[in-house]
């Protein structure tokens, strides 16, 4: 005796059940991951120290470049040691502070003059220089 099915499935059937798969997988990862997008960030509170600096408002940024012969860079332009110091001798902000970035490879001699011409004409300092990566 031979037993035949009486509800034949479509091949069609087939090929859309991957595609809900999918569909419900991707519903399922917005769901999920949505709710951590909202989010504002990590709240962070540093220890209360002496040594911490408070924002400067209107710091001047003095870049010194290594290679292949290192270049000080104040407001976008190249200058000399000594332009520098007409430079910073003209400025009218109203903050009398310097940002002095020296990449890692900067003859540290370069970046102790651009400190003392800062110094000398009563601006404070602040150092950030590159880390020597072994």
């Amino acid at each position: 005796m031979k037993l035949t099915r009486t509800l034949k499935i479509p091949a069609w059937l087939f090929s859309l059940i991957p595609l809900v798969n999918v569909v419900f997988l991707v519903v399922i990862f917005f769901a999920l991951s949505s709710r951590f997008v909202l989010q504002p960030g990590l709240a962070v509170s540093l220890p209360p120290s002496s040594f911490t600096l408070a924002p400067r408002d209107g710091a001047q940024i003095i870049s010194i470049t290594s290679a292949p012969v290192p270049t000080i860079y104040h407001h976008d332009q190249a200058v000399t040691l000594a332009e520098l110091g007409q430079h910073l001798g003209e400025s009218r902000t109203t903050g009398r502070s310097v940002i002095i970035k020296a990449d890692a490879g900067t003859p540290y001699a370069l970046v102790v003059q651009v400190t003392d011409e800062a110094l000398r004409l009563g601006f404070s300092v602040i150092l950030a220089t590159g880390a020597e990566r072994p």
